[in-house]
């Protein structure tokens, strides 16, 4: 395929060879003239190219920072979904979840009223609580709940603790736990309820 650039040259090559073995003055001249306009077009097309070039790698390096612009919302918009995902499998039970925690509070007063005397008198009622209390148990820790149990002395946690009230009780540290009146839960990583606590105030 020929080269659509070297034409305007080989015409001008052309036209130098008819001039040099033409011998009218006139006729020379008017092809001298032809010759240079010639070669004024071709420095025209060849401008007119360079210009087109620049316009297109423009507009190609637009095009690559919208792609690139584009990748990274996918990207941010994937992972956005992700998250959301996940935060939707851990934590969209939460309100039933919370909800099942006074359930849990008054097997576990039932399991502590339960003394020698009363297990031997009523043996089944006894186990099906027991029972009752080990199955909730079991779903809690199927669903990503576990149970905060303080122990009187630990010190007062405001990440996972509620101050009930506080007294100066003897022989205690001030900001240590005197007694728990309710376990605190978690979900996963998050807390569904805090203990409630008493703490000491003591200032020795």
């Amino acid at each position: 395929m020929a080269d659509p650039k070297k034409e305007p040259i080989d015409d001008i090559e052309a036209a130098i060879e008819e001039i040099m073995g033409d011998q009218g003055q006139g006729d020379s001249d008017e092809k001298l003239q032809s010759l240079d306009e010639m070669a004024e077009e071709e420095v025209d097309h060849d401008a007119a190219d360079a210009e087109e070039i620049a316009a297109l790698r423009t507009e190609r390096d637009e095009l690559r920072d919208k792609f690139m612009r584009a990748l990274a919302d996918a990207e941010n918009v994937r992972k956005r979904a992700d998250r959301d995902r996940r935060e939707a499998e851990n934590y969209g039970g939460s309100k039933l979840a919370r909800d099942m925690l006074p359930v849990y509070d008054n097997m576990k007063r039932a399991l502590d009223a339960i003394d020698d005397e009363l297990r031997e008198k009523a043996t089944g009622l006894t186990e099906g609580i027991e029972l009752t209390m080990r199955s909730l148990l079991d779903i809690f820790s199927k669903h990503g709940i576990t149970i905060l149990t303080p122990e009187v002395g630990d010190k007062f946690d405001p990440e996972h603790h509620e101050a009930m009230f506080e007294a100066p009780v003897p022989n205690t540290t001030k900001g240590h736990i005197i007694q728990v009146m309710a376990e605190g839960f978690l979900l996963h990583d998050r807390l569904l309820r805090p203990a409630q606590v008493g703490v000491s105030s003591n200032p020795g």
